[in-house]
């Protein structure tokens, strides 16, 4: 009889990477049955992974109970939780991550395998003290091991997407397609595509379970600087390219409210310490390559996805207090708002 995999966030790019991942593995669509846990059962993706034969069900991250029916039963489950993007002084993302792993225990769940970060404030010992959705993930990290619920934490890091999807690199009017960060052109973020290679890391947690308790896999396939990342822009798309280091409070002012200064030491924090704090990440590839999957390069990304980056301007479409805006802009300043409002709504899952 096949075990059951519960998956939070099933139809956003993190769970739904990780189901697509099982249900690709030979072995793993044989020994695993796949439960979705979604909050709109409705939607089209929820429904197309139901066509899949994939069990969906919805789950309050503010209710236990009806976490015991999303969890019941389950041997395995993926847990990514959500940022309260924008609210100050929330905490709700370790409530709803709290909450799943009392009941992950409670439930007797075999392997936990959580989608976690490092704590800022206490990696940088107070310096960076205002990135709540690296610090409350590592809380529940810490909150875990506290309980003794067998687990693997999987540090997924700066996604690829963010310069496709969300436009860090833009093209200006003048032809050249510009990269703006708070730190400089050699700083090293560990980049990942999120879509394609979260599920790798969780399936070959699962493949090696009895190898990874307690194991931190740090989910990137390298780290690039500003000047490698721009150096292949060129190469892939033959696009001219130009690095702008923008200072912290005129980068803090383009994006509102606490939001601002979140993101700010977010990227302070790539500079130094650096997203995993200096560590290799040769022993996680070597995990993922042992179970036979290959991880996604900047390079192959570009390849993949060269379309996204061939239009004129910046179109960015989003939904802001419930109505639906169109912009069209190559103006840095109105860009970055808008930008980190996408950015809120592209980490939801």
């Amino acid at each position: 009889m096949s075990k059951i995999v519960t998956v939070f966030g099933a139809t956003g790019h993190q769970g739904g990477c990780v189901i697509r991942t099982i249900l690709n593995d030979l072995d793993l669509s044989k020994e695993f049955k796949i439960r979705g846990v979604t909050r709109d059962a409705s939607k089209p993706e929820a429904q197309a992974l139901a066509k899949q034969g994939i069990g969906i069900t919805t789950a309050d991250m503010n209710s236990k109970d009806s976490l015991r029916q999303a969890l019941q039963n389950s041997h395995s489950v993926f847990l990514v939780t959500t940022p309260a993007w924008g609210t100050a002084g929330s905490d709700a993302e370790l409530v709803h991550g709290k909450n799943v792993v009392d009941v992950a225990k409670e439930a007797g769940v075999e392997h936990l395998i959580f989608s976690s970060l490092l704590h800022v404030t206490g990696t940088t010992a107070g310096r960076l003290k205002h990135v709540p959705h690296f610090d409350q993930k590592a809380e529940v990290e810490r909150y875990i091991r506290s309980l003794g619920v067998p687990a693997t934490f999987v540090l997924r890091e700066y996604f690829m997407t963010n310069y496709s999807m969300i436009g860090f690199i833009w093209k200006g009017e003048n032809g050249i397609w510009t990269l703006a960060y708070p730190v400089g052109k050699e700083a090293k973020f560990p980049l990942i595509d999120i879509s394609a290679d979260m599920g790798k890391y969780v399936a070959a947690s699962l493949r090696n379970r009895s190898a990874t308790p307690g194991t931190q896999l740090l989910g990137a396939e390298d780290y690039y600087t500003p000047t490698r990342i721009l150096e292949e822009f060129e190469q892939v798309t033959g696009n001219k390219t130009q690095f702008v280091l923008v200072d912290p409070e005129t980068y803090k002012s383009f994006i509102p409210g606490p939001m601002g200064q979140e993101m700010l030491e977010n990227h302070l924090f790539i500079e130094s310490p650096g997203y995993f704090n200096g560590k290799s990440l040769e022993e996680s590839k070597e995990l993922v390559a042992n179970a036979r999957y290959k991880l996604t390069t900047w390079k192959e990304f570009l390849e993949q996805n060269k379309n996204l980056f061939a239009w004129p301007g910046i179109e960015v479409k989003m939904m802001l207090d419930g109505g639906r805006v169109e912009i069209v802009t190559n103006n840095l300043n109105l860009y970055q708002i808008c930008n980190f409002h996408i950015l809120s709504r592209y980490h939801m899952h």
